[in-house]
């Protein structure tokens, strides 16, 4: 066998197939299960390198240039030479080449994933294939019936996924135009190409250089894919598609050329389906490898656990809201003994994240991981650290780096409290509350956002803040600095750390019925009136009687969405736009001294 091109370690060989050979690369033990990565358009095989490479200690892991692309030969001729059959018959001499006696697992992403999906429902290919993961790609028969069940039964909801869809596949039509696709890749396109995708969708610093150089004649040759299966498949689609495989389908949230909608209706087709969504573009594969190769392996290692012990796959990990989103990720909240933290933890943890609970009460810590486990995290630690201490949490975040991965999402949460009016509040308890508040914030954004940034993909920060951020008041003068101080990090992180795919968050709970009150300063205070207060501020916020798990809620929904600013109860959201648009009467509001 020859050396694997473009990725390193990777054996190859050549394989025929009708008037075509396929370059095929392995990397990885063979006896081990085969898992069949094919690439999408204009892509070659090395597009999975940074995914084949994070496999390749588990599997088998085996990668093919699609004929007439990368280092395989094109048909002799082209038209009828890229037809989904002939595909067909590329992926069976391939799966018999490396693993004729056991079906393999198959993955897809792009045009590949498009294959993948005739591979996966054709009845020639049954028993060659143990299970299907589709990125970024739908089967053309299902797009056939998705297209025509919007245009028979249009619905305003309908239309508009219909015409979304339509604006979004402006490429397909310029692909079926005769020569002129050709003569852009060989020409402007083709060397302007590369530098688009990476402007577009920026790739972690150790990926290999995108594209091979073959890409111009790639790109050429693949116009045909287009040209000889999408109109004749979507206008006469087949109504036997059924998948006879387990499928995990991962859909790209923020795909340019696939809408999120183009698999409402794919549980009609897939009797095995799990589903996953990242936030990430198209090119998946190169921006979160990690991510990827991870649910790649969960999903592939269910799937022969129970082939080997007869056994049901066990249900996917998470059932909460939004599983299909964090199942896997592994998630960091501060402040997590009790709680908006306690809530979050619970919250990502039914959504089948593995959890980080750290706190600098090491036992109220050990309690929410061990409860994070039981309410659905496949893995949960506790850790003990005080967030205002700088370089114990770099030491925190090297450790959680070293032996649990990059952190996918951190949340900010532990705080204090202190009330008490500018002239009364000492300067050590203005020290406390910023080093806690401000200083927790600050050391956990430097400490785990610069990891997510150094690894290239993607991630988020939520930092929980307070309507008090944005509503001033009297009596909370060293809380609401502290408070405004995060918010506003949080707004100018948003802005530096958006071009590396890193969103950041600022949460403004409002008043709810967590402990923090319970353990509050009131400055000036003496300690006997301290404890009265706090009783009865106690009292206050219970009779409000917003949960914490509510915050636990909005926090989850702010990842997903992405959102800036998120004020969570009616108050917080009231308060806020009394602040944008009658300023003077929020300013009116700070001076009133609530009476305890």
């Amino acid at each position: 066998m020859a050396d694997g091109g473009g990725i390193p370690g990777a054996r190859e060989r050549r394989v025929t197939s009708g008037d075509v050979e396929l370059c095929v690369a392995e990397l990885g033990d063979a006896g081990r299960p085969t898992l069949v990565l094919v690439h999408g358009y204009p892509d070659s095989k090395e597009i999975w390198a940074q995914v084949a490479l994070r496999l390749q200690d588990r599997f088998h892991v085996v990668l093919y240039d699609v004929r007439g692309h990368g280092r395989s030969t094109a048909p002799g001729t082209l038209r009828g030479g890229f037809t989904l059959e002939r595909l067909t018959d590329d992926f069976l001499a391939v799966a018999d080449a490396v693993s004729p006696d056991r079906p393999v697992h198959l993955v897809g992403h792009d045009w590949g994933s498009v294959q993948g999906w005739e591979f996966a429902t054709s009845p020639r290919t049954r028993g060659r294939i143990a299970s299907f993961t589709s990125v970024s790609g739908p089967s053309l028969d299902h797009l056939g019936h998705w297209l025509r069940d919007r245009a028979v039964r249009p619905t305003p909801r309908r239309l508009a996924q219909l015409l979304g869809q339509t604006r979004r596949s402006w490429y397909v039509y310029a692909l079926h135009t005769p020569r002129l696709p050709e003569a852009l890749w060989r020409g402007p396109l083709g060397r302007r190409f590369p530098g688009m995708v990476e402007r577009r969708e920026p790739v972690p610093a150790d990926a290999p250089p995108y594209p091979t150089a073959s890409l111009p004649e790639d790109a050429a040759h693949g116009a045909w894919l287009y040209r000889d299966n999408v109109l004749a498949r979507t206008r006469r689609p087949r109504a036997d598609a059924f998948a006879h495989a387990p499928v995990q389908l991962v859909v790209p949230t923020d795909d340019p050329y696939l809408s999120v909608r183009l698999y409402d209706d794919l549980d009609r087709w897939v009797p095995d389906l799990v589903r996953r969504t990242v936030a990430a573009g198209h090119w998946v594969p190169r921006t979160r490898p990690d991510q990827l190769a991870g649910w790649i392996a969960g999903f592939v290692a269910e799937r022969e656990e129970a082939r080997r012990t007869g056994t049901p796959v066990p249900a996917p990990a998470g059932t909460g809201p939004h599983a299909e989103r964090f199942a896997g990720q592994l998630v960091l909240v501060t402040g997590a003994a009790g709680g908006i933290g306690r809530a979050t933890a619970f919250a990502f943890a039914e959504a089948g994240a593995r959890v980080v609970a750290v706190d600098r009460d090491a036992e109220g810590a050990a309690r929410t991981a061990e409860l994070a486990r039981l309410s659905g995290a496949p893995e949960a630690w506790a850790e003990c650290c005080d967030v205002a201490d700088g370089p114990a949490m770099e030491k925190l975040a090297a450790k959680v780096t070293a032996e649990y991965g990059v952190v996918d999402v951190l949340v900010n949460n532990a705080g204090v409290g202190l009330a008490g009016g500018f002239l009364d509040t000492s300067a050590e308890e203005w020290r406390t509350v910023l080093d806690v508040n401000l200083g927790g914030v600050v050391h956990g954004c430097r400490a785990f956002g610069r990891r997510m940034a150094e690894r290239g993909q993607g991630g988020h920060i939520v930092n929980i803040a307070s309507a008090a951020a944005y509503q001033p008041s009297r009596t909370l003068v060293a809380y609401s600095t502290s408070k405004a101080a995060v918010l506003m990090l949080s707004e100018c992180l948003r802005a530096e750390l958006a071009g590396r795919g890193i969103g950041v968050t600022a949460v403004c709970p409002g008043f709810v019925a967590t402990g923090i009150t319970s353990s509050a300063v009131f400055a000036g205070v003496p300690d006997d009136e301290q404890r009265r207060l706090r009783e009865r501020t106690t009292r206050l916020y219970g009779r409000r009687g917003y949960p914490a798990e509510k915050v636990a809620r909005a926090v989850l929904r702010a990842v997903v969405e992405n959102a800036a600013v998120v004020p969570v109860t009616p108050e917080a959201r009231g308060l806020r736009l009394l602040a944008r648009v009658a300023p003077r009467a929020s300013r009116a509001l700070a001076r009133v001294e609530p009476k305890l």
